[in-house]
């Protein structure tokens, strides 16, 4: 993370507002106590915190300001923009201080220290003010590296950490004056001392507060960035006369605004993940579709999407299709990536994911596919096609869930808990919508149920599908038992999986391993829920 930080910031915007020379002692007060003061004052022997009445003693001259949050902000935002206008992804944590990441960026420029160096003169020359610049692990260290103008090796924050006195943990925005004045009596003077701790004692002695403490002292991140949106004069628009109705002359068109649209998201650095194509008529009709990409867009894919979208709008019935003709469409980037996410491998195929070798006509066929169902995205909606993803869940029905087309998948919370009574891989390579009734028999004709202690009343012998005949268990393993609303009077009871081996009918069927679900405790329900190959 690469964090920039504008010293005494309130200062140097109040001093901005009320035309006082940078040269003069200056300081800002809530309260009667110096929440922020300028070198010249601080020299004086001015201190954050100290009563006005003391301040004014030890440098009587000193200018007295008030605090006012929205015009630090104000004066802060074309501190950002110089900012924004090198590096993508600025996060302003607070007036005087923005972070962004630095990968991308450092890469690009050749180096952190090169990157560094670029952003101090640009932000010098476009905004008019000093800063300082710091580079490390998460935005704490990152913080501290700006406060120092150093630049952390990478893994090594919680070195850097060690040895910074332990009041670092009280800052703006962060009061944690209590926590640090206990941590002192407790003898813990450096950020190192306090994260030898081990987060357990941590946690049971200061609670949440002092954990998130725990963490910013072991160079751990507090919370992941939040970007800035990217601005709204990076749509396009496009006015037509005579209006357009047809799609020849729609496709010539998309591909002048996909040109200009791609050219202006790559000069701020951005690609675009999701296109919203916005369409009037001569009517007052107003058209919408937006589209979700799986990957950064290129010029082409631009244009594609918006013919495609036309062919949808025009070639559709009477009632359905637009009045009249379109005369004005605008594109407009609903999602934006880092422009770096462009970067594709120099030879098509050789690779994938997996480290499999992959052919070139793999991959024309990946992407031809692909554009199939962007297309049929088109005709039939954004939520028309959807892809299969696994998450969390005990059975392999639950574990699945269904995700449009194109959006990227987002793990949903709890994918990766333990899930006691999850049944084990390989899963079922056909799960049924609606389960087969069946009824499991021991070797004396008995059924099957389930004990007080989740066994089985008897070894399944015999399985008796609905509609499929009688046949013989050959081999089976289980039973993985999940008990779910168990506190719900209408709770039918914990859930009971088998699978089991098949032996064939007699008529010809051959062997089949299946996975048997019963649903219930002392007269369990047998369905079929699923089948292995």
């Amino acid at each position: 993370m690469l964090v920039l930080w504008c010293p005494d910031w309130p200062v140097v915007a109040a001093g901005a507002a009320a035309g006082i020379p940078a040269n003069l002692p200056a300081a800002v007060f809530t309260g009667n106590r110096v929440i922020a003061c300028s070198a010249v004052a601080a020299a004086r022997g001015v201190r954050r915190g100290m009563r006005r009445r003391e301040a004014q003693a030890k440098c009587p001259e000193i200018a007295v300001l008030g605090a006012d949050a929205s015009r630090d902000a104000r004066l802060f935002e074309p501190v950002a923009a110089a900012v924004e206008e090198l590096v993508v992804g600025v996060e302003v944590v607070r007036p005087g201080l923005v972070a962004v990441p630095a990968d991308g960026a450092a890469g690009y420029f050749g180096g952190e220290a090169e990157l560094v160096e670029l952003l101090v003169d640009h932000v010098s020359a476009s905004a008019g003010v000093e800063c300082q610049v710091g580079v490390a692990d998460g935005l704490f260290a990152g913080t501290l590296a700006a406060h120092r103008s150093v630049l952390v090796e990478r893994g090594s924050a919680a070195g850097f950490l060690a040895g910074l006195d332990i009041g670092e943990l009280n800052r703006p925005g962060a009061e944690r004056g209590e926590l640090v004045d206990l941590l002192r009596r407790l003898g813990l003077r450096t950020l190192g001392a306090f994260a030898a701790l081990a987060e357990r004692d941590v946690t049971s002695r200061f609670g949440a507060e002092g954990l998130l403490a725990h963490r910013l002292a072991r160079g751990r991140s507090e919370r992941p960035p939040h970007r800035r949106r990217p601005p709204p004069e990076l749509s396009v628009t496009e006015n037509f006369d005579p209006p357009l109705e047809r799609i020849d002359a729609a496709a010539f068109m998309a591909r002048t605004l996909a040109s200009r649209l791609h050219a202006g998201l790559a000069g701020r650095g951005y690609a675009c993940t999701r296109l919203g194509i916005h369409a009037t008529t001569e009517s007052g009709e107003e058209l919408t579709r937006v589209w979700r990409c799986a990957e950064p867009l290129t010029p082409q894919g631009i244009a594609d999407r918006v013919r495609w979208q036309f062919e949808g709008w025009l070639r559709t019935g009477e009632g359905i299709r637009p009045a009249s003709g379109v005369t004005t469409l605008r594109l407009e980037p609903e999602e934006t990536v880092a422009g770096t996410s462009l970067q594709l491998g120099l030879w098509r195929g050789g690779g994938s994911a997996l480290g499999a070798v992959v052919s070139e006509e793999q991959v024309l066929a990946t992407e031809k596919a692909g554009r199939a169902l962007v297309r049929v995205q088109g005709l039939l909606g954004p939520d028309a096609v959807f892809t299969a993803e696994l998450g969390g869940g005990r059975g392999p029905a639950e574990r699945v869930r269904l995700v449009p087309w194109g959006e990227r998948p987002a793990p949903l919370p709890g994918h990766d808990a333990p899930w006691p009574g999850r049944l084990p891989a390989p899963a079922p390579a056909t799960v049924f919508t609606r389960g087969i009734s069946a009824r499991i028999a021991d070797s004396a004709g008995r059924p099957v149920g389930v004990t007080r202690r989740f066994g089985l009343t008897g070894s399944p012998s015999e399985v008796r599908l609905d509609g499929g005949g009688a046949r013989p268990v050959l081999d089976w393993a289980g039973p993985w038992v999940a008990a779910g609303r168990w506190w719900s009077p209408d709770d039918p009871g914990p859930r009971v999986r088998l699978q089991a081996l098949l032996g064939g009918d007699g008529t010809g069927r051959p062997e089949v391993a299946v996975l048997l679900l019963g649903t219930g405790q002392e007269n369990p329900l047998w369905t079929v829920e699923g089948k292995y190959d």
